[in-house]
């Protein structure tokens, strides 16, 4: 594959993660989103369906996790790569979304910064930020 459009392909990928950030709100339902815009602290706590907000916080990360293994695969043709990140993906969604549930299913003050984040970690593509640059250095040590 010609390096212009692999490069240029990943380009694009990188703008489908703005895109998917940029009309979150028509693509994904999530009751937290307003509420932790301002003081949330002061804020009543919302009403959580709580299957709903699994499945679509789950398909969120799906979906940036889809977008992050072609950025991956795309990058450096590889893929031992990509079963690596795979697994990683894997793991930390097990690990965050029992964390998530278990934080939402008895919703109270104490757990509003810590489900902030868990959730933070869940909706964003923070993993890719954090592999590329790994798998970058690890390749280049080998050459």
């Amino acid at each position: 594959m010609n390096k212009l459009l692999r490069y240029g392909s990943v380009f694009l990928l990188f703008v489908a993660f703005i895109f998917i950030r940029f009309f979150e709100r028509d693509l994904f339902y999530d009751v937290f989103m307003d509420f932790y815009k301002g003081n949330y602290y002061q804020k009543p706590i919302p009403d959580i369906p709580f299957y709903s907000t699994l499945f679509t916080l789950a398909l969120r990360y799906l979906t940036n996790t889809l977008i992050s293994l072609l950025v991956l695969y795309l990058f450096f043709l590889k893929k031992s790569v990509i079963k690596f990140a795979l697994f990683l993906y894997g793991f930390v969604f097990l690990i965050l979304m029992a964390a998530f549930a278990f934080l939402i299913n008895d919703f109270q003050p104490d757990y509003y910064f810590a489900t902030f984040y868990v959730r933070r970690f869940l909706i964003q593509p923070l993993l890719i930020i954090l592999l590329l640059p790994a798998f970058y250095y690890q390749h280049k040590i080998k050459k």
